[in-house]
C-alpha cells in the first residue's frame, strides 16, 4: 500500500533522540523579522483599544463560527484592536518585541493581509498588516468582496463580511532553524493567531469564521505572493453578526 505524502511528512520530520540537528545556526543569515512595502501609502492605526467589561470566559463561551453577517461596517478601531489581538506587538523589552500570540523559536514567519469590504474610514481593497509600526500597507484599492469569495471555493461569507483576513507563511522565516520540520510549526503558529482573532473578535460584539477551504494559488496572486517562498495557509471572515 502506497503511503501518502501526510503520513511521510510525519514520519520524516520526527524528532528522534539519535537524529536530532545539533549544528550551530548562521546568525549571519537570519531571515528578516518584518516584512516591509517600502513604496506602499500607509495608514495610520488608531491605538488598539478592546473593551474592558468582558471576560475570557465569557469569550469562551460567546465564540462560535459566524457566516452569516449584516451590512454594517467594522470601524477602524474594531479592525486595529483585531490585528494587535491577533499578532500585534505587546511589549517591548531591552528592544525584544513581545507578541500576543506565541510562535516557535519566537520568528513569527506568519504575515496578515486584510481584504477591506466595510471598514469606515478605509477604501475597499487590499492591505498588508505592518506588524513593527502597527499601520497598514495599502497594496490594491478596489472591491475584492466576489475575487476573495470565489477564491475561497465560492463560500459567499467573504463577500458578505466586512474584513477578510489572509494569513501567508514566510517559509524560510522558521526553515532557517528548524529545517523541514518547520512547516509542522507554521500551521500551529497561525492557529494560534486565529483564535486569538476569533476570541477578539468576541470580545467586540463581532463574528468570524476560520477558513482553510480554499484555491492556493488563486488567493497568493490575489495578495500578490508566489506561494512558494511565501504561500497562504489559513483565512477569516469578520463582521458584525446577523440578527434573527
Amino acid at each position: 500500500m502506497k503511503i501518502g505524502i501526510g503520513k511521510r511528512f510525519q514520519e520524516e520530520t520526527k524528532h528522534t533522540r539519535d537524529g536530532l540537528d545539533t549544528g550551530e545556526l548562521d546568525w549571519t543569515a537570519k531571515p528578516k523579522p518584518y516584512k516591509t512595502y517600502r513604496d506602499a501609502s500607509r495608514i495610520a492605526l488608531p491605538r488598539a483599544k478592546g473593551l474592558v467589561d468582558i471576560t475570557l470566559d465569557q469569550c469562551l463561551r460567546l465564540r462560535w463560527s459566524v457566516r452569516t453577517f449584516s451590512p454594517e461596517s467594522l470601524t477602524l478601531n474594531d479592525l486595529s484592536y483585531i490585528l494587535w489581538a491577533s499578532t500585534g506587538i505587546r511589549d517591548t523589552i531591552d528592544d525584544f518585541e513581545f507578541r500576543t500570540a506565541p510562535s516557535a523559536g519566537a520568528l513569527y514567519p506568519i504575515e496578515s493581509y486584510i481584504v477591506a469590504n466595510r471598514v469606515e474610514g478605509l477604501s475597499k481593497g487590499i492591505y498588508h498588516y505592518s506588524v513593527k509600526n502597527h499601520e497598514l500597507e495599502e497594496l490594491k484599492l478596489g472591491d475584492f468582496s466576489s475575487d476573495v469569495a470565489a477564491a475561497a471555493l465560492d463560500q459567499g461569507m467573504c463577500a458578505e463580511a466586512a474584513v477578510v483576513i489572509i494569513w501567508s507563511a514566510m517559509i524560510e522565516r522558521s526553515k532557517w532553524k528548524y529545517g523541514q520540520r518547520c512547516y509542522r510549526y507554521l500551521y500551529l503558529d497561525v492557529g494560534h493567531i486565529a483564535q486569538n482573532l476569533a476570541l477578539a473578535a468576541v470580545s467586540l460584539g463581532l463574528g468570524s469564521c476560520q477558513i482553510a477551504a480554499f484555491f492556493d494559488d488563486e488567493v497568493n496572486t490575489m495578495v500578490g505572493i508566489n506561494g512558494s517562498d511565501e504561500c497562504v495557509l489559513y483565512m477569516s471572515v469578520i463582521g458584525v453578526p446577523q440578527k434573527g
